[in-house]
Parts: C-alpha cells; sequence; structure tokens
C-alpha cells in the first residue's frame, strides 16, 4: 500500500511547489508590467492606450493570484469559514469579477495587436483600425452585459441553494452546494468565458491570415527588406501561438472539471487543475515581456542591476 501512494504524495508535492513557483513567477511579472508603465506615465506625463490596457491587465491579474492565494490560505487556516453560504456568494463574486477583467482585457489587447499589425483592404476593418482606442472601449463596456448575466445568474443559483439548504435540514449547505449547485455555477462561468475566447481566437486567426498574405507579397520584393519583414512576423506570430496555447489551456481544464466533475472531491485532481489554470494568468506576462523590446530591455536592465 505504500509503495502505491508514494508516488502519488511525490506528484502531489510536485504539483504544489509548481503551483507556488507560477504565483511567484505571476506576480513578479505582472508586477513588474505595472510597474514599468507606471513609471513612465510618471516620467512622461502620459502613456500609450496599450500602455494603459496592459496595466490594468496586470492589475487584474495581480489580484486574481493574490485572491486565489487568500483563498487556499483561508481554507487551510479556518476551514469552517469557507463553508458559510454568504463567504462562498462573496467569493464567487470576487473571482467573477477578477476573471472578467483579466480575461476580457487579455481579449481587448489581442484586438488592439490584431487591429494594428493587421493589413486588410475591408472597410469596417480600416474604419476600427484608425479608431483603435474607440473600438477597445466599447468592446470593454459591452462586456460589463455578460458580467452582470455571470455575477445575477450565479447569485440566483446560489440564493436557491440556500433556500433548499433551509427547507430540508436532512442536510447541510455545503454539502447541497457541492453536490448540485457548484457545477452548475462553473457552467455559467463556464459558458460566459467561451464569448471572450471566441473573439479572441477569430481575432488571432485573422491575424496570422494576415500576417502570411503579407509575408506572400513580400517576397516579391528585395531580400534585405523582406528578412527584416520575416522577422517582425515571426516574432508576432511566436507571440500569438503562445498566447492561444496559453489560453486554449485555460479553457480546457475549466472544461475538464465539468467532465470530470466527481473527480473535485479528489485532492489531486484539484491541484492539477489549479496548476493549469494558474498558468495562464502566470506566463502570458512572462510572454508580454519577452515580445516587447522595450519591456524585455528594462527587464534586463533591472536584472544586470542597471
Amino acid at each position: 500500500m505504500e509503495h502505491i501512494l508514494q508516488p502519488v504524495y511525490i506528484f502531489q508535492n510536485a504539483l504544489v511547489i509548481i503551483f507556488i513557483t507560477e504565483l511567484i513567477i505571476g506576480n513578479l511579472g505582472n508586477g513588474f508590467l505595472a510597474l514599468v508603465n507606471c513609471m513612465n506615465w510618471i516620467k512622461r506625463k502620459k502613456v500609450s492606450f496599450v500602455s494603459q490596457l496592459l496595466t490594468a491587465l496586470a492589475a487584474s491579474r495581480m489580484f486574481l493570484l493574490w485572491l486565489l492565494f487568500a483563498c487556499l490560505l483561508i481554507s487551510s487556516l479556518y476551514p469552517d469559514l469557507t463553508t458559510a453560504a454568504r463567504v462562498i456568494k462573496v467569493i464567487n463574486n470576487l473571482w467573477i469579477i477578477g476573471h472578467h477583467f483579466s480575461i476580457w482585457l487579455a481579449t481587448c489587447l489581442g484586438i488592439s495587436y490584431f487591429l494594428k499589425i493587421g493589413n486588410f483592404s475591408n472597410s469596417l476593418f480600416l474604419y476600427l483600425k484608425w479608431r483603435v482606442k474607440k473600438a477597445i472601449s466599447v468592446t470593454l463596456l459591452l462586456s460589463l452585459i455578460p458580467l452582470f448575466l455571470n455575477i445575477l445568474l450565479v447569485n440566483l443559483e446560489i440564493n436557491e441553494c440556500i433556500s433548499e439548504s433551509q427547507r430540508n435540514i436532512s442536510y447541510s449547505f455545503i454539502s447541497h452546494y457541492h453536490t448540485q449547485c457548484h457545477r452548475r455555477v462553473l457552467s455559467f462561468y463556464t459558458i460566459f468565458l467561451t464569448i471572450p475566447f471566441g473573439v479572441c481566437m477569430l481575432s488571432f486567426l485573422l491575424l496570422i491570415f494576415s500576417l502570411w498574405t503579407h509575408h506572400k507579397k513580400m517576397q516579391q520584393n528585395v531580400q534585405r527588406c523582406r528578412v527584416a519583414s520575416t522577422t517582425a512576423h515571426i516574432k508576432a506570430l511566436q507571440i500569438v501561438v503562445a498566447f492561444l496555447l496559453l489560453y486554449t489551456i485555460f479553457m480546457l481544464s475549466l472544461l475538464l472539471q465539468l467532465w470530470k466533475y466527481e473527480l473535485l472531491e479528489e485532492s489531486l485532481f484539484i491541484s492539477f487543475c489549479q496548476v493549469i489554470y494558474v498558468a495562464f494568468p502566470s506566463f502570458h506576462s512572462c510572454v508580454l515581456i519577452l515580445g516587447d523590446m522595450k519591456l524585455r530591455q528594462a527587464y534586463l536592465s533591472l536584472c544586470c542591476g542597471g
């Protein structure tokens, strides 16, 4: 029996180490993004719209990572507190708000890259290309509609769970919540996240198509221009592919939890989902730093002490 359990404990400890490492990387990466952009804002008295998006994205992800850490800490130190209906409702609302802005700000950042780098002759695209700030602002404003709907549906579900547990005293609220309500709450959350995922996937596929067609046209020009253009396009595609990979893994982790919901009672499965879950907000900050020359230079100068 001990020989069987030992690999499980090793795997569990490995997942915990990876999870803690992701939290550290995520906080350092997002903190660096926010700090550099804020310092540039103070120094130059102005900041670009993309830098504003990056700062807001970094702040929302730091909030999300610290919220996750706080929830895990509270559940470890005060397990009874996390079984209260009011606490569960507050945590769910904070999760929805944090994830909403984290995902939608990342999506808007992707849309801004698409509008700036993409090259289409379509009149609608050209209209949006010259009004990037307005297009992104309207997108963020419209994203508040699914946010309010998600909060409303989740709170209605939790209130129904509270009422049901009060009518039937044979089981507690927390047991009824985990057996009946939590899966529906997770379903609401996943469904509303598919909206920005679809928007982001569409914009990035169009961007890849635009870069590919532009590269084909550049092959007719001189060799030097072709090499410079190819290098720039390869870097852009690397950022796009890395973002899509992390985003897809994040969505698959949610679908996996819905598909194998009964495994959420297993600590090993929970740790595995948490590791996958945190990879997106943590490692995407590294992708953004490495993909931006100014951020990369600022990071290297910081590491070199100057």
